[in-house]
């Protein structure tokens, strides 16, 4: 009875409750998302100052950066399983928490060493956040409004790049207490997330039927939707039909588009302020500023993207566009050293970085739902994720000379072409194919 109770004038229920969820639950998801993504690049902004302080070769840094992945691997899937069957708010307080601290401690490091170590554990504190993010916001909306939801909240990418460029070139020219000004940068930008995590305890809210916020109806409403997409793909209790599920076809296919895409956006973002520094000479705030202007990009490529995606319930497209605007804009990068034509491959690149989220993130809940869907989606962005580890090792490795980066960024753009090809490849259910 609750169940058809529930469906009477749906559309309209469906409608309030996706906007009270939109306000209520993403913007604070956004700024969580802002802080996460500024303790994990801001190491491109400090690396200006702290390569030379610390002695780090190209090569050294390359892997430092990189190396957050691998503890993100290691840790990510039973991060992801517990905002599934346990609590989403309890697990995402405490990678906050976590992250914030070891965050701050990247300020007090003195050897490369420790530059590794703080770097990993990083990775490994801040795993199971992003995808358990994405199970959290299945909750909540329904499979034709994840994309729109999925975009906002991924919004705080490219926004945490706009913000914390500047914010970042600001802090390299100070020097506080005794401490060089990229220190305090990993310290101010660190204590945050520490706050937050505290916060996030009283601010979010499990599961629908634990929402005040909503009338009775729209709980019943919403929980008898989520219910009715979870039948359509659920699988048996067990270990077996979990790992079928996660090990279907078009699964692995999502987790090596991620790795290709992923190669290409952190090869890009971890190492573009040394090449902009190394091919103009700017100072570090004219570099941060410069920064800045690929991440617009992919702000307004990423609402744009979320919103179209739901409102033509096209993904592979919408997809896949952004992954091959990404490779075109590397390799204007390389054949060009026009300015005008090097703002435009810039741009090109943080647009399309960025602008393949919200429809690329839609497609794992085609096949999979639960226990097996948070398993999936967990998969996808540990596996995928070693991409970041891949990226800014391989632009520093091929690296031939001070500022010739034109051969990592050629592999970057056979990369980005790579994930797009492989989610052509990618079947949607015929439930759902457009």
């Amino acid at each position: 009875m609750v169940y058809a109770r529930a469906a009477v004038n749906a559309p309209d229920v469906n409608d309030r409750i996706r906007r009270r969820a939109l306000v209520r639950i993403v913007p604070y998801l956004l700024v969580l998302y802002f802080i996460a993504y500024l303790d994990r690049v801001n190491i491109s902004y400090a690396a200006l100052e702290m390569r030379h302080a610390l002695g780090l070769s190209d090569r050294q840094y390359g892997f430092g950066a990189g190396i957050f992945f691998v503890g993100y691997f290691l840790f990510e899937i039973p991060g992801t399983l517990l905002v599934e069957t346990w609590s989403a708010r309890g697990w995402i307080a405490r990678i906050l928490i976590g992250w914030g601290l070891v965050a701050c401690a990247m300020a007090f490091i003195k050897t490369p060493r420790q530059f590794y170590w703080l770097r990993f554990l990083l990775g490994a504190a801040e795993a199971g956040f992003f995808p358990g993010v994405l199970v959290y916001l299945s909750h909540w909306f329904r499979a034709e409004d994840r994309a729109r939801a999925f975009a906002l909240f991924m919004l705080a990418v490219p926004i945490s790049n706009v913000i914390g460029a500047p914010v970042s070139g600001l802090l390299l020219g100070v020097h506080w207490a005794g401490l060089a000004g990229w220190r305090w940068l990993f310290l101010l930008e660190g204590l945050p997330a520490v706050l937050l995590g505290v916060a996030t305890i009283f601010v979010l809210t499990d599961r629908p039927a634990q929402a005040r916020w909503l009338t009775d109806e729209e709980r019943a409403h919403l929980e008898a939707e989520l219910a009715r997409e979870t039948v359509a793909t659920t699988t048996a209790p067990g270990w077996r039909p979990l790992v079928s599920a996660v090990a279907r076809r078009e699964i692995l296919l999502l987790v090596l588009a991620y790795f290709g895409i992923v190669t290409t956006s952190y090869g890009f973002s971890l190492w573009m302020p040394t090449v902009v520094k190394g091919l103009t000479g700017l100072s570090n705030f004219q570099v941060s500023m410069v920064a800045m202007l690929p991440y617009v990009a992919g702000g307004i490529w990423t609402a744009l993207s979320g919103w179209s995606s739901d409102r033509t319930g096209e993904r592979r497209w919408h997809t896949m566009a952004p992954m091959l605007a990404a490779g075109l804009g590397l390799v204007l990068g390389v054949l060009t050293h026009a300015p005008a034509v090097g703002l435009v491959a810039l741009m090109l690149v943080g647009g399309g970085i960025y602008g393949f989220m919200p429809s690329f993130w839609a497609m794992p809940r085609w096949f999979t739902s639960g226990a097996a869907g948070a398993a999936a989606i967990g998969l996808i962005n540990s596996t995928g994720c070693l991409g970041g580890f891949v990226g800014p090792y391989l632009v520093g490795r091929l690296k031939t000379g001070p500022g010739d980066f034109g051969a990592g960024l050629e592999a970057l753009a056979a990369t980005a072409t790579f994930a797009a090809l492989m989610v052509f490849l990618v079947r949607a259910p015929r439930r759902l194919a457009v």
